[in-house]
């Protein structure tokens, strides 16, 4: 394990348990950090961030603590996927922060899109209900990801 600085260290262990103590499933996407740091423009910064450590306390706590600690595949479309409709609109830029579904016309925040979906492939009931039925409700029946949203 990479040696951070004490105060870096001292930052991720009280989040980790600050996360733990507050939620009783914690949902990760597996990310290939590996390639990540190859983007140069990207590279410093996920490597001072200490990912791995991160996700090694969260892991370790979470049994700790009595936790659900799941982890989703790299391969899930989180950041494609319109967390609606359940449509995936294909591969986009880092840069695009912002973007609306071609299928029901909602417009997403790149990652709290990504967060919504990733709860979804983790399996966790409150976005299953948004979206899990067989019936897809139009925008105009109802407020775009109405049923998703948890306040």
């Amino acid at each position: 394990m990479r040696r951070f600085p004490m105060n870096a260290q001292d930052f991720l262990h009280k989040l980790s348990t600050r996360i733990i103590r507050e939620n009783q499933t914690i949902v990760l996407e597996d990310l290939a950090v590996s390639n990540m740091v190859k983007n140069r423009k990207l590279s410093r910064a996920i490597s001072d961030l200490g990912w791995r450590s991160f996700r090694t306390m969260l892991e370790a706590k979470s049994v700790m603590y009595g936790r659900d600690f799941r982890v989703i595949s790299r391969w899930e479309p989180t950041s494609q996927r319109c967390s609606c409709c359940g449509e995936i609109g294909g591969k986009k830029e880092l840069a695009v922060r912002e973007w609306e579904c071609l299928f029901c016309g909602a417009i997403h925040d790149r990652d709290v899109n990504a967060a919504v979906n990733i709860k979804v492939a983790g399996g966790l009931p409150e976005t299953l209900n948004g979206r899990g039925g067989s019936r897809k409700t139009t925008t105009k029946v109802a407020a775009s990801c109405e049923a998703s949203t948890i306040p």
